[in-house]
Parts: C-alpha cells; sequence; structure tokens
C-alpha cells in the first residue's frame, strides 16, 4: 500500500538526537530527501526544519553541478559548509537520495561536527535513504 510522501515512513528523529546532544551548540538537525522533503529533525519545529529542507534541496543541486566539473570526480556532492555572521551550516550526503543538514553556532568545534556526521551516517546511512516515489507516493 502506498503513503503519502509527506507522512514519514516511521519517526526517524530519534537518530539525530545522539548527532545534537554530542556536539554542543548544535542549533537544528535536519535529515531531507534530495527533493527538500524533511523526513526527520531535532531542535527545531517544523516550519523551521521545512525551511531548512528546502533551502538544502537547492544547495545540494548546485553543489552537484560543481562537482560535476571534476572529471575524476562521481559528480555528487558529499560535504557543504558555509560559515556565515553567527554560525556554520553543514550538509552531508546521508543515504541514497537523502542529506544530513546541520546549524550550529559560531563556537562549534568543526572538527568534531564533521566527524560525528560522519559517524551518523556511517552507522545509519541505510536507514537514512528517501525511499522512492511515484506520482508523490511512498512505494
Amino acid at each position: 500500500m502506498s503513503r503519502q510522501v509527506t507522512q514519514p515512513r516511521f519517526n526517524m528523529d530519534w537518530m539525530l538526537r545522539d548527532l545534537a546532544s554530542s556536539v554542543p551548540q548544535t542549533r537544528h538537525v535536519v535529515l531531507l530527501s534530495s527533493d527538500g522533503l524533511c523526513m526527520a529533525q531535532v531542535g527545531t519545529d517544523k516550519d523551521t526544519a521545512d525551511r531548512l529542507a528546502a533551502a538544502c534541496a537547492g544547495l545540494q543541486s548546485l553543489s552537484g553541478a560543481i562537482a560535476a566539473e571534476f572529471p575524476d570526480g562521481d559528480g555528487r556532492m558529499r560535504l557543504v559548509v558555509i560559515e556565515v555572521d553567527g554560525g556554520f551550516f553543514y550538509l552531508m550526503a546521508a543515504g541514497v537520495s537523502s542529506y544530513l543538514a546541520v546549524l550550529a553556532e559560531d563556537s562549534v568545534d568543526a572538527g568534531l561536527m564533521g566527524q560525528c556526521m560522519r559517524d551518523l551516517v556511517a552507522r545509519l546511512g541505510e536507514h537514512l535513504s528517501s525511499p522512492p516515489r511515484v506520482d508523490g507516493r511512498v512505494t
């Protein structure tokens, strides 16, 4: 039986809590599909998570276009880090058609954040995947 895309298969927020609690100064953690659907969130409300997911979808698309310019690469984005006044933004490929996004305060330990994100993806990557959809429904 198919389910609406906007309804997650199961609650995945618990997978992100360890990352949020392991790295001090973490503000928001969002798991999103490549087309901008928020699949899980920690430390944020639904509206903020949805805005971040939509923005991340555009960013991962742009970074994929840049990755394609490297002739020996596979054309896929692995990690984007943006530093702005007040903090850092991280976007990492997580599972099949999914991405992990984190906003953190400017005093965050950047190395620790990157390592914890990589560890989470390595441990749980298969569970962080976005299910295939046909005509707006999860298959």
